[in-house]
């Protein structure tokens, strides 16, 4: 697609950001170069794309978007072996690189930032440590232990209901896989 890249991909994954942090999403653009208007163009020319009959399929449309995927690996959900295939690390959010999961028949069941290898997972004492922008599910996952997970209302969005030593329950919002805000159950 043509003039579809990097640069535009990252804004296709602020566009779902913005609805809940607008401020690191402006910085974010900013730091892209890109206006709202932009944004807003690159994600209809997205939206278009996941909708074409003729546009590539599963890993084919994001290999023709972000080039050739850094690396594969099979991943197995119970008794189903998926395929992930994944990408070097975005500008924006250095040491998160993107991931897809694809079921046996190709098709992506699961799309999102996650750690990458070798990348420090940040320090989460607390409920309090999770700020936005500041991990991933999986990091959540590995901090929290028995983590209850939600589907989103949309195809970006994750939920993750965490349970505190004290009992207290929150849910933690993400979008792409990152972190955008906790809030009490």
């Amino acid at each position: 697609m043509h003039g579809f890249a990097r640069r535009e991909f990252q804004l296709v994954l602020l566009r779902r950001m913005a609805d809940y942090q607008p401020g690191l999403v402006e910085d974010a653009m900013r730091a892209l170069g890109a206006s709202r208007t932009e944004m807003r163009e690159v994600n209809a020319r997205w939206q278009r794309v996941l909708r074409s009959r003729t546009f590539p399929r599963g890993r084919r449309r994001y290999e023709t978007v972000l080039g050739p995927a850094a690396g594969a690996a099979e991943r197995r959900i119970g008794d189903v072996a998926c395929e992930t295939a994944w990408w070097p690390p975005l500008p924006l959010w250095p040491g998160l690189r993107f991931e897809i999961m694809m079921a046996p028949d190709g098709s992506v069941m699961q799309e999102w930032l996650v750690r990458d290898d070798g990348v420090p997972v940040p320090d989460l004492r607390s409920v309090d440590d999770l700020v936005p922008w500041s991990c991933v599910v999986g990091d959540v996952d590995a901090r929290f232990g028995a983590v209850a997970h939600q589907d989103g209302d949309a195809p970006s969005r994750w939920h993750a209901t965490i349970t505190a030593p004290d009992g207290t329950a929150f849910v933690a919002h993400f979008v792409w896989g990152l972190l955008q805000t906790v809030v009490s159950a």
